[in-house]
């Protein structure tokens, strides 16, 4: 019987509840209680508040008040004590890494403690960028993804490209061919004149801002509210190299884009029958390219026109057939050479 009150006991057996209360300062007053009204607080029995009467089994007497509050008091002291010891232990494991973290900052170099670091909101990401252009000597190396730039976005980092052309720092930026059409962009490298050297590609790697080849920033997220600072120089060097091959497979804004060798094709469609020639989906292939999804698909209509194709099927059999799927991964290229890295235009 027991047992199926506390199944149906709203707590378990291990505190004392309203209904437990009110039958426990009952049994108090009248010195007993029935042992039938313990069926819906088991609680009572469990805590031994209430056992039975050794005159008559029927009834329940309670346990004195005094002996109930020595015990909760005992219990008390108990979980303090048990605390008490837990909170040393803590301590104690906290002083020993902490011991072991004072001995690896000895072994470690500076730069190495601070090798990636999250920048988390704009502030934050504007300050490092800040002090990282005060810092800088000789070079900048920037990816621009997206397309046409928007003024909003020249004007935003304008103050450290005139402060680092004050300085006689060379920077190198790279584009997709879509920013070509931006007057904005125009007027930018203008102003900056022979400081900034720009060439574009159908299409570049997330945003990637270089400084003197030891600090590099990236996205941390796809809205870019968050960022990484690297200075660990294999993370560096490796961002150098991927740079360094795209930088040779662009072509500089002042020249312009090749013929694509078929009549009718532009050379932004030929890029878009690359993408879906992968398989990719029109808005994946507009993203990429810095171009809408309304424009991509315009193109893929005319692409389709030119071609001669029906369906999007016959558009995949007709891309390959005059050879506009190529390969067009840059991590294929040839090994970046010494004389890539260090090119007479940048030092």
């Amino acid at each position: 019987m027991a047992g199926r009150g506390t199944e149906e006991h709203p707590h378990g057996a291990d505190r004392l509840c309203a209904a437990g209360d009110r039958l426990y300062s009952r049994a108090v007053r009248r010195g007993r209680v029935p042992r039938t009204d313990i069926e819906a607080v088991p609680c009572l029995l469990e805590l031994a508040l209430l056992h039975p009467d050794p005159d008559d089994m029927d009834w329940l007497v309670p346990t004195s008040p005094q002996e109930v509050m020595t015990r909760l008091l005992r219990g008390v002291y108990d979980e303090v004590s048990a605390s008490q010891r837990r909170m040393g232990s803590a301590v104690a494991a906290f002083e020993w890494y902490a011991g072991l973290g004072r001995h690896l900052h000895a072994l470690t170099a500076p730069a190495e403690g601070s090798a990636i670091r999250v920048l988390d909101g704009l502030s934050r990401i504007q300050a490092a960028m800040d002090e990282a252009t005060e810092a800088c000597t000789s070079e900048v190396l920037t990816v621009q993804p997206g397309g046409i730039r928007r003024e909003a976005e020249l004007t935003e980092g304008l103050h450290r490209a005139l402060a680092l052309r004050g300085r006689g720092v060379r920077m190198r930026d790279l584009y997709t061919h879509v920013a070509r059409h931006g007057q904005g962009l125009l007027n930018y490298l203008e102003l900056m004149g022979g400081t900034v050297e720009a060439r574009s590609l159908d299409e570049v790697i997330d945003r990637l801002i270089l400084f003197d080849r030891t600090v590099a920033f990236i996205p941390a997220n796809s809205d870019c509210t968050m960022a990484l600072e690297l200075r660990h120089p294999a993370l560096v060097a490796y961002l150098v190299t991927v740079f360094e091959r795209l930088w040779r497979l662009a072509i500089p804004l002042t020249a312009p884009l090749p013929d694509t060798g078929i009549e009718g094709i532009s050379h932004r469609e030929q890029s878009i029958a690359a993408l879906l020639a992968e398989g990719h989906q029109d808005a994946v292939i507009a993203e990429r390219l810095g171009i809408s999804v309304r424009t991509c698909r315009a193109h893929i209509a005319r692409l389709s026109e030119t071609l001669g194709a029906a369906s999007r099927t016959q558009l995949g059999v007709r891309i390959a057939q005059v050879g506009l799927d190529g390969n067009r991964s840059f991590l294929t290229a040839a090994p970046v050479t010494p004389a890539d890295q260090e090119s007479p235009s940048v030092r």
